[in-house]
């Protein structure tokens, strides 16, 4: 599950950066959680006991601590997940690309601009995991980021690989070797002869069937409900 990190001491831009995300989230069918800081002292109190974010998201002009020194301390502890800055003032691009930060945006922020700033981030998280597979569609072959493959199922001969944006790849593989290939990434779970989901979408597990928070259900293999649960809930312990 992503993990979210929102940093800004003007409590009104707090609050609307924290609303926007969440929309963010529900438009784009995210599995993330987000955690609002009012200061960075907060933040890195919050990271020195054992908390970690893939992303964070910091106001610059903050009093005693700014935005910059903040991503410094992040810096020490985390060398790679992406920093986010938004300010009002454009003074310190310069220093923000001493922390390597991913991108500095001034205020307002608007939705759009939002949006569009976490796709970017989205996609590089996406790149630098660097899990894929290439498969033989019906188009010729195609690179499928595994960040993005909600599940995978079985259709007649074919089977097809249903992504985060919608779009649905057909390939002509048996689902055995599908469901073989996945399984080696930890986070595929096989419910059903005909489904293999990713767990990082699951939103519910009940009724003997697995709801996704692209709002699809499926459902789980008679006798495996249990089992389904054990193996969501330890993937969930590993994931936090």
């Amino acid at each position: 599950m992503l993990q979210i990190a929102i940093c800004d001491d003007n409590i009104d831009e707090l609050a609307k950066m924290t609303q926007l995300i969440d929309q963010y989230r529900v438009a784009k069918h995210l599995n993330c959680e987000f955690a609002a800081f009012a200061n960075g002292f907060d933040l890195l109190y919050a990271l020195e006991k054992g908390k970690h974010f893939d992303i964070y998201c910091l106001d610059i002009l903050m009093p005693a601590f700014s935005g910059i020194d903040v991503a410094k301390e992040i810096r020490r502890q985390d060398k790679s997940s992406p920093i986010l800055f938004f300010t009002t003032s454009s003074e310190f691009a310069l220093e923000s690309y001493g922390v390597k930060a991913l991108n500095y945006v001034l205020k307002p922020i608007s939705k759009e601009k939002l949006f569009l700033t976490l796709d970017e981030v989205l996609e590089q998280i996406t790149l630098d995991k660097d899990d894929t597979i290439i498969v033989k569609s019906t188009e010729g072959l195609q690179k499928i980021h595994l960040f993005n493959l909600v599940y995978a199922e079985v259709m007649g001969r074919n089977a097809l690989y249903h992504l985060l944006s919608g779009k649905v790849v057909e390939c002509k593989d048996s689902f055995a070797s599908v469901c073989d290939t996945l399984e080696k990434f930890g986070s595929f779970l096989r419910i059903h002869r005909s489904y293999i989901v990713n767990m990082q979408y699951i939103d519910t597990i009940e009724n003997h069937q697995v709801t996704l928070n692209i709002h699809t259900t499926l459902p789980i293999a008679q006798g495996r409900g249990r089992e389904i649960k054990e193996k969501y809930l330890a993937f969930q312990m590993e994931e936090e």
